[in-house]
């Protein structure tokens, strides 16, 4: 670890919800939603309320009456972030995106010409505020998990620096929900055990925490929690995976209809794959149930591909496997990634060397869908079941 804090995370405030604001002079100061059926995001006027993503539309209304609701505009949002990433671009050469939104930057080799750590981030938030006119916080730290966490704790609008030395004094009395990896299943076990804290899961051996959680999640957070990350920020990696998700609300839904969702995503994420030249190897089905639990189902193919039929076919029986949990339980989220992508797109070819008809369907497809629009052509079961908005993602 370096005996200076040098990695900052830069992430935007509630985006989506900042963007409208920027944009929309009447929005500022008053609660704003984005979003149709699911709030896409939320100012935060309208979290003080208690409305949280992704929350339907109708329990966010019913929390904050008095909230406007906007449609989104991912189109703008891709401009925005393109500004901010550049402002990012512009700080240091330097830069891990993780998401359209956010991004670790490594300063280290600037200390000598553009001054403190502190003092890099402060001007990075002015730049991105007078060039694209949104609202960032910054945190600043040794490792990119204090990193994080420092910018969480500093939101809204803030710049949070974690003297070296000080991390634990910082990170302990925070509650455990702080620690990457700890969502509700995570945190109901811990609190159970009257775990509450970072400080507490700190003071626990590792070896009960891997008879608790399991042997990965148990190291996981005792690494974190003594604030062990060796993760060094990266440049130029490409993403290890592809991938949708749907909201589907809290109102029952006929299994066909989930199929039809199901399709319709694969198709958005095939068409992805093959924009960036990426095949696949292992397809990934996410679902949420009614109770808020999460389950997944993986398979991985012989070999990697593209093609949207294949990556159905497997999506459709791992949906199909997972029905009775469905039934029991209700479904509020399904989602669809395939990964173990390759670097360039190359797909293993058998004899004949003849071209499959699936691929000229789908590069048919793409086309159409490039010159009118991704909603010009659609299955004829998702016809009256439109999908969330493609949220725009970073460039591969």
């Amino acid at each position: 670890m370096s005996d200076q804090a040098t990695i900052l995370h830069a992430d935007l405030d509630s985006f989506y919800a900042s963007v409208e604001q920027r944009d929309d002079p009447s929005l500022r100061g008053r609660p704003v939603l984005v979003g149709g059926g699911v709030v896409l995001a939320a100012s935060y006027e309208a979290k003080a309320y208690g409305v949280r993503t992704p929350m339907g539309l109708a329990q966010a209304r019913a929390l904050c009456p008095q909230a406007i609701v906007v449609p989104p505009r991912m189109s703008a949002y891709s401009a925005a972030s393109k500004l901010v990433f550049e402002v990012f671009h512009d700080t240091t050469p330097i830069v891990e995106g993780i998401s359209i939104d956010e991004a670790f930057l490594e300063v280290a080799g600037l200390l000598k010409i553009r001054g403190t750590p502190a003092a890099i981030a402060a001007r990075l938030r002015n730049e991105v505020r007078d060039r694209a006119g949104l609202p960032i916080t910054v945190g600043v730290a040794r490792t990119k998990f204090l990193a994080k966490v420092a910018s969480g704790v500093g939101k809204p609008d803030g710049l949070l620096v974690v003297p070296p030395g000080q991390e634990l004094a910082f990170l302990h009395p925070l509650p455990i929900e702080r620690l990457w990896g700890v969502g509700p299943v995570t945190a109901g076990k811990l609190r159970e055990r009257h775990i509450f804290t970072v400080g507490h899961v700190a003071r626990i051996g590792e070896a009960a925490l891997v008879t608790m959680l399991g042997a990965h999640a148990g190291r996981h957070l005792h690494a974190l929690a003594h604030n062990h990350d060796s993760r060094r920020v990266r440049t130029g990696h490409r993403r290890g995976s592809i991938g949708s998700q749907c909201a589907l609300g809290r109102r029952p839904r006929p299994f066909e209809e989930v199929e039809a969702t199901l399709a319709a995503l694969v198709d958005r994420v095939t068409r992805r794959m093959r924009s960036a030249h990426r095949a696949g190897r292992t397809i990934t089905l996410r679902l949420r149930f009614g109770d808020f639990t999460r389950a997944t189902r993986s398979r991985s193919l012989l070999k990697a591909t593209m093609q949207t039929r294949t990556i159905l076919e497997t999506a459709r029986q791992l949906l199909r496997e997972a029905r009775p949990l469905i039934d029991e339980r209700g479904l509020t989220l399904v989602g669809v990634a395939v990964g173990n992508l390759d670097s360039d797109g190359a797909v293993q070819l058998e004899l004949p060397f003849d071209v499959q008809v699936e691929d000229g369907l789908d590069t048919a497809l793409d086309k159409v869908r490039d010159r009118f629009g991704s909603s010009s052509v659609k299955r004829a079961a998702s016809l009256g079941h439109d999908l969330n908005p493609s949220v725009p993602i970073l460039p591969d």
